[in-house]
This record gives structure tokens, C-alpha cells and sequence, in this order.
């Protein structure tokens, strides 16, 4: 990846209002974001997004909102307290603290980079009759590659199963992996690292209960199965959604908004029969790909990575990964969980938590399919894919934030050609025409092309410029943010069009 690009991402969310770091003016707070005016426009389409999708298209699928503090016993039933762990290792020399498993896929990810750059200039070199499939499987330093990759990333996950972290020091070194910020392969032994917050719930330091943060929202889901099954009248299959906040005290917080201490998460369980789970898994790696895909953000950002080392509560995991500046990574992940949790909360409750199947005439404990998204995750991959530097015919260059116009934050940007001779109030006029229909707001400063550009760099996907002529013919000018295309549309017209390009509908229509 190319530290300018990313760079540039970083300070783009800032300067248009998308994204800041927490607590900036004390010098800010490590891996902690604040979303700003647009950021949280686009966050909560983002969210709207989601939740259609998966409630409001789906009759067997209904949401809640947990909260954040549970009964500490939730976590001991649940294999945070024991097994929530990530392994941790520190360079002697820059006193610096990584997680392990992430050096060892980085080290993977500069391998991938350099297979995409055997391929790329085979592309050049072969031009159309570029067979890549082909090319991929009988070159020999891709093959080795691959290979390379494949071996690495089995041992470690093995390694990390069995739980032996002496063995993930050994790859370390026989990979010759350095410290990243100065090439020290002075490294300590692994050890694993709890990541849960904790904190306290009471009046006085003598009564108070410890209590954590949660690490997840989908146990709020599992403790509430029983209250959302019986007053909802649930059939199986049935799932249960949320989005909220999770908290994880990360070895090694960076990436942006990547990886960071408090995030949000979109998460889904979906309950099934025993026995049914793996064929419930596949269709829901399918739904959710797809998803994906209709944002228009190309079909070849995404890929699927099969887990080598499951959580010990799955049977089966996958991972559904995008194409971010810095290489491929997890976006959102899907896992058969079995009936482990509900089978844990029972038991350490002493409360029954089944489902009485009355076509099977019997009781059981449903099995779990789960996808969940990390939101913020999201929103990287969105802003970071839709940045874009653009040289016109006229040479002259122009930063667009291409997003997706229904996550757009602002839809149409109303401008008055000049402030004066009655423009600024049919302009106002039309902002509350719109303004029912869709997130729009107006504008007076500066030039007008200066003003086209501040909207192309927030991501607006329309401007509507009201000129002189406008007071006479009732018609205004509508720019098209990507095309740069101008027309003149009549102002009653203006509803239909705009809802055409940003209406929510139209991109559910597409998964």
C-alpha cells in the first residue's frame, strides 16, 4: 500500500467532515474515532442499509437492541474470560507490542503483493490473450508463492489451535519477520492477551460487582432468544439482528478506523434445526456476498477465506474480504456457532432455553448461523474505494468521492448562481421542497465551479444551480456529480429525478 493513498484517505475524512480523532484538542485518544457531520450520515445509510435488508425484507428476521453491560456470568458462559485472547509479542529493541498471527499475515499480504505483480506484468505482456486462471497455476514463482502463503498461514493456524505459542515465535523467525518500524528481529516470547474491558457496577468500591464492556453484541442476542421467540411467536428457522457498540482493548490498534477499541458491529443469528446449519451457512455466505456486490464497489474487491483455525464454538467460518488500500482483510465474517452458546447460557443459568419443533414433535437446542459486519469497517471500504483523483479533458484535476448516491450524506446541494437579484430565495424555496424527501443543503460561497468541486469532494450527487433564467422559466440546472453532466430540469421535476438515483429501494433491489 502506498502510505500517500492512505494518507490522503485519513486527511479527506477529515477535512470534509466525515471522520476525527477522538478528543483531538487534548492530543487525541489512541484507536479512538469521532464521526463527524457527513461521517454520520453516511454511517447511519450505511446502517439503513443493513437493516432493511435483513429485517424489513425478511418476515423471519426481527431486530433488537441489547445493551452494553450483562451479567458478568454471560462471559464466563460464553469463553470470553477463558479463551477471548489474542497472541501478543513485543520487539526487545523498540519496545514496540504487536499481535503475532498479525505479523505472520502481513508477511502473507507482501507475498500476495508480490504474486498481483507477477500478474499484472504478464498482463502487459500477453495483452488480450492474458489468460490469468492460467497463468496463476503454472507459473512457477506464483505457484511457489502461493504455496508459501497457503503453508504459512496452516501452521500458524494450527499453532494457534493447539495453543502453542512457542511454535508461532518459531515461524516468526524461521520467516525472518522484522520489526516493521525497525527491522529488529529481536523478539520476546508470545504470550496470550485478554481483550476485554472491564469496569465496575455500584455505589461503593466494598459492593460493587465487576462487570465488562462487551467484546460482542451477539450474546445480547442469545440471552434475549427466549423473550424474542415466545412474544414474537418465532418459527424456526428465524433470526434475530442488532447493530451496537463492542469493545476490545487491541494489542495493536491502527489502520484508521480499521481496527479500533470501540466499534460498531451489524450482526445477525440466524436459528435452524440441528443438522441444518452447513446448508443455512452456504446460503448465507451467498446473501451477504451479494450484498456486498450491488454497492457497485466491483465484484473483484471481494473474496472468500475460509477459516484454518475455528473459533471453539464453529464448525465452519468464513470470512468475506475486501480490497482495502492496504491489501486484502476481513470485512465481514459468517460462522456456523453450533449450539454452543445457547447450550452454555443454559447450562450456567439452570434456565431451559429450547424450542419445541411441533412438526418434529420434541425439544432441542437450535443451532446458530451468524453473519456479522464490522460498520466501520464498512464505512473504510466505502470511502476508501470511492476517493478517487480525476484528470479532465481540459487537464485540470478534480477529487471526487464517487460514493454509492443512496449512502450518500447530502443527496443535492442547492446553489444560487449569485447572492443577490431573488436567487438565494428561489434557491431556499427549493431546499424546502426537498428537504422532506432527502438529506439536502444550500450553499452561497464562492464561485460556483469552486462550489461544484466542494460537493464533488464531499460526494453530493447532485447540485442544482438556480441562475437569472430560472425566475423566468422555472427551470434550473441539475449537475451529475460523476458524469459531470448538466441539464436543465423544471423544479417540480426535481423530486422524481433525485429519488430515481438515491433511493434506497433502488440498491435493495439490486442484492
Amino acid at each position: 500500500m502506498s502510505e500517500d493513498i492512505f494518507k490522503q484517505i485519513i486527511s479527506h475524512a477529515k477535512e470534509y467532515g466525515y471522520i476525527f480523532q477522538s478528543s483531538e484538542i487534548y492530543d487525541g485518544l489512541s484507536a479512538v474515532y469521532d464521526y463527524g457531520q457527513n461521517g454520520v450520515e453516511l454511517k447511519n445509510n450505511i446502517k439503513q442499509y443493513w437493516w432493511k435488508a435483513m429485517v424489513q425484507l425478511n418476515e423471519n428476521i426481527v431486530g433488537i437492541d441489547s445493551a452494553i453491560f450483562m451479567h458478568p456470568t454471560t462471559w464466563k458462559a460464553s469463553g470470553h474470560v477463558d479463551a477471548f485472547n489474542d497472541p501478543l509479542i513485543d520487539n526487545k529493541d523498540s519496545k514496540k507490542r504487536y499481535r503475532a498471527d498479525v505479523l505472520i499475515e502481513d508477511y502473507c499480504g507482501k507475498l500476495e503483493a508480490k504474486i498481483d505483480k507477477e500478474v499484472e506484468k504478464a498482463a502487459k505482456r500477453f495483452g488480450d490473450a492474458f489468460d490469468k486462471a492460467q497463468f496463476v497455476s503454472t507459473n512457477q514463482r506464483v505457484v511457489e508463492y502461493q504455496q508459501k502463503i497457503d503453508e504459512t498461514l496452516k501452521r500458524m493456524g494450527k499453532s494457534l489451535e493447539k495453543n502453542d505459542l512457542a511454535d508461532v515465535k518459531a515461524l516468526i523467525e524461521e520467516l525472518e519477520i522484522t520489526d516493521p518500524l525497525t527491522g529488529s528481529k529481536n523478539w520476546t516470547e508470545v504470550r496470550q492477551f485478554n481483550l476485554m474491558f472491564g469496569t465496575k457496577l455500584g455505589a461503593t468500591t466494598d459492593t460493587s460487582m465487576d462487570l465488562y464492556l462487551r467484546p460482542e453484541t451477539a450474546q445480547g442476542i442469545f440471552l434475549n432468544y427466549l423473550n424474542v421467540q415466545k412474544t414474537g411467536r418465532m418459527k424456526i428457522p428465524f433470526g434475530i439482528a442488532q447493530i451496537g457498540k463492542a469493545f476490545r482493548n487491541e494489542i495493536v490498534a491502527r489502520q484508521f478506523i480499521f481496527r479500533m477499541r470501540e466499534f460498531e458491529q451489524m450482526e445477525m443469528q440466524f436459528f435452524v434445526p440441528p443438522g441444518t446449519e452447513l446448508d443455512w451457512f452456504a446460503k448465507w455466505k451467498e446473501i451477504r456476498l451479494n450484498w456486498h456486490k450491488a454497492l457497485g464497489l466491483g465484484d473483484e474487491n471481494y473474496r472468500y477465506h475460509d477459516h484454518e483455525k475455528l473459533a471453539h464454538y464453529a464448525n465452519a467460518a468464513t470470512d468475506i474480504e475486501f480490497k482495502f488500500p492496504f491489501g486484502f482483510k476481513e470485512l465481514e465474517g459468517i460462522h456456523s456457532r453450533t449450539d454452543f452458546d445457547l447450550s452454555q447460557h443454559q447450562n450456567f443459568s439452570g434456565k431451559k432455553i429450547q424450542y419445541f419443533d411441533n412438526e418434529k414433535n420434541e425439544s432441542y437446542v437450535p443451532f446458530v448461523v451468524e453473519t456479522s459486519v464490522g460498520l466501520d469497517r464498512l464505512v473504510l471500504a466505502i470511502f476508501s474505494n470511492s476517493l478517487k483523483n480525476e484528470t479532465l479533458e481540459d487537464g485540470s484535476e478534480r477529487t471526487v468521492l464517487a460514493l454509492p448516491p443512496a449512502l450518500a450524506p447530502i443527496k443535492a446541494a442547492i446553489l444560487p448562481l449569485v447572492k443577490k437579484d431573488g436567487l438565494p430565495e428561489m434557491a431556499e424555496k427549493i431546499l424546502n421542497q426537498l428537504k422532506f424527501d432527502f438529506n439536502v443543503m444550500y450553499e452561497e460561497k464562492d464561485s460556483i465551479g469552486k462550489r461544484y468541486r466542494r460537493m464533488d469532494a464531499i460526494g453530493t450527487p447532485f447540485c442544482i444551480t438556480v441562475d437569472h433564467d430560472s425566475l423566468n422559466d422555472g427551470a434550473v440546472t441539475l449537475r451529475y456529480r460523476d458524469s459531470m453532466k448538466q441539464e436543465r430540469i423544471p423544479v417540480e421535476k426535481l423530486n422524481e429525478i433525485i429519488d430515481r438515483e438515491v433511493n434506497m429501494k433502488y440498491l435493495l433491489a439490486k442484492i
